[in-house]
C-alpha cells in the first residue's frame, strides 16, 4: 500500500466536518490485472433528493521539488483512477484533493486552467490548517 500523503488527515478531517462519512481510507481501485489505491471514499446523504453522492478523493500536496512534475503525475494518476472508476463503480465521482495555496498558486495558472478543462478535472480545495472545505470545482 503506498504512504499516505501528507495531508491526508486534513482532508479527511475537512470532509467529516463537511457531513461526508468516510467509507474507505484507502479505497481499492481493482480492474482486471490492475489494483490501485486512492485516498478515500466517501459518502453524504442529500435528502433534499433522497440520494445518496459517493466520492472517491485522490490527496495531492504538490511540495515536490516542481509542482509541474508534481502535476504530471498527479494528472496521470486522477485519469488513470478515474478510468477505472467509470468500470468499476460508476456511482462514484472521482475528485483531486489539494491545499488552498497550491490552487491559489499553481492552479490558476492560465496553463494548468487549461489542462484541467481539458481534462474535467474535479478539485476539492482544502485549507489545510483549519482542515475546512474552501471549494468544490467541476
Amino acid at each position: 500500500m503506498p504512504a499516505r500523503d501528507v495531508y491526508h488527515d486534513a482532508v479527511k478531517n475537512a470532509l467529516i466536518k463537511d457531513g461526508w462519512v468516510i467509507t474507505a481510507d484507502p479505497y481499492i481501485i481493482k480492474y482486471e490485472d490492475a489494483e490501485l489505491y486512492a485516498d478515500l471514499a466517501a459518502e453524504q446523504p442529500i435528502a433534499a433528493y433522497r440520494q445518496e453522492q459517493k466520492i472517491v478523493v485522490e490527496i495531492k500536496s504538490f511540495i515536490g521539488r516542481s509542482p509541474m512534475y508534481d502535476f504530471h503525475n498527479a494528472l496521470g494518476q486522477y485519469i488513470v483512477y478515474r478510468n477505472l472508476i467509470q468500470l468499476t463503480e460508476p456511482e462514484y465521482t472521482l475528485y483531486l484533493a489539494i491545499d488552498e495555496a497550491v490552487y491559489h498558486e499553481f492552479f490558476q495558472r492560465k496553463s494548468i486552467q487549461a489542462i484541467l478543462q481539458a481534462n474535467q478535472l474535479l478539485l476539492i480545495v482544502v485549507n489545510t490548517t483549519t482542515e475546512e472545505i474552501r471549494a468544490w470545482i467541476s
